[in-house]
Parts: C-alpha cells; sequence; structure tokens
C-alpha cells in the first residue's frame, strides 16, 4: 500500500518539478533541453532523488538546481498538499548514456561476428 502511494507521489512530484523548473525558476544556468527522467521518494517522506537528464555538461545546471532547491522545494509543497515535503537531492541520471555504450558494443560485437563469419568462409573456400 505504502509502495502504490510512494509511486504515485514521485510521478506527481516529477511532474509538478518540471513545471516549476520550466516555468518558475529563472536562473540562466538551468539548460533548455533539461528533462527530469525520474523521481524517487523514500519511505519516510523525508528525502527525493530528482534524476535530470541535460544534452551537454551538467554541471552548470545541478548547480543552480541546487542553489534553487529551497525555492522548489517550497512551491512543490504548496502545489502538492503535503504534511512533509521531501528535501531534494538532484542527481545526473546517466541511463541514456549507459544505453548509448552499451548500444555500441553490441554492435561492435556483432560486427566482429559477422566479420569473422566471413573470414570463416573465405579461409574454407581457399581450402
Amino acid at each position: 500500500m505504502a509502495n502504490r502511494r510512494n509511486n504515485r507521489l514521485s510521478g506527481e512530484m516529477r511532474k509538478v518539478i518540471s513545471e516549476i523548473i520550466r516555468n518558475d525558476v529563472k536562473d540562466p544556468r538551468i539548460s533548455e533541453l533539461l528533462s527530469i527522467t525520474d523521481v524517487h521518494v523514500t519511505e519516510d517522506l523525508k528525502y527525493a532523488k530528482v534524476y535530470i537528464s541535460v544534452y551537454g555538461d551538467a554541471e552548470p545546471t545541478l548547480k543552480a538546481l541546487s542553489s534553487a532547491k529551497g525555492f522548489i522545494r517550497r512551491e512543490v509543497g504548496r502545489k502538492i498538499k503535503m504534511r512533509i515535503t521531501p528535501e531534494l537531492i538532484f542527481e545526473k541520471d546517466d541511463s541514456i548514456e549507459n544505453g548509448i555504450y552499451m548500444s555500441r558494443l553490441i554492435n561492435r560485437v556483432i560486427e566482429d561476428e559477422e566479420s569473422r563469419k566471413v573470414n570463416d568462409e573465405f579461409e574454407e573456400q581457399g581450402e
């Protein structure tokens, strides 16, 4: 029961935080190509890890979000009626880069296998 509630709260916080960052936070360091990929709220509702994906360098955006996290937290508490508003922790989400890296590795293995098959067939015909 608590897990379902946590999932609903995480999803709602993801939407609200995205909206707040897009419309209310006026920091030029925040990239326009920012996406909130996920939010994980702890069971006791004290902390929420907010995972962001940024095209390009994420460090300036992370610093800007860290300096604005008090404002964002207050706005989240105002928009989502909660007794306890979790403390926000912003982290870079590397899942997209990891997925691209894994895809490249898989493609490389496939290419190596295909070239081995061609070499093996060529050697068999030469004998």
